[in-house]
């Protein structure tokens, strides 16, 4: 068995992005979606942290390597962190302002349970950039 990490759908906006990001389990050339999540990273706007988003560590049962919590190869929580990553190194390099913070620690992420709502998702990120105007965070 393998995961597997897809973008279904995504959005850069001026203050956050938008995707859909699904998890399909690959075992002897059969494909299983085990989740399907809507993410929003946002470098500005508090938001709601669920428990895949950080990486606290709660029990002895923990995985751990060397007194620091780990992140599962491609799970949300891994590509997140590799997205930001890469993400800051660029931009601080075009700003040539090394080392400063450009996101938030946290995300807010939503695993998405139907068809229905998947669409509704879709359909909302699509249509996203046309409401920036109307957004409380519009400048």
């Amino acid at each position: 068995m393998r995961l597997e990490l897809f973008c279904d759908a995504f959005v850069i906006m001026p203050n956050h992005i938008h995707a859909v990001l699904r998890i399909v389990e690959i075992n002897n050339n059969q494909q299983n979606i085990t989740d399907i999540v809507n993410m929003n990273m946002n470098s500005d706007i508090p938001v709601e942290t669920h428990g895949r988003a950080s990486l606290t560590i709660e029990s002895m049962d923990s995985p751990i390597k060397y007194g620091v919590a780990y992140r599962p190869p491609k799970s949300i929580s891994s590509f997140v962190a590799g997205f930001k990553s890469a993400a800051t190194t660029q931009i601080n390099e075009f700003r040539k302002m090394p080392g400063i913070t450009v996101w938030q620690s946290r995300f807010h992420d939503h695993i998405i349970r139907d068809e229905v709502e998947y669409w509704k998702i879709i359909r909302y990120i699509e249509l996203n950039p046309k409401n920036w105007k109307e957004d409380k965070y519009y400048k």
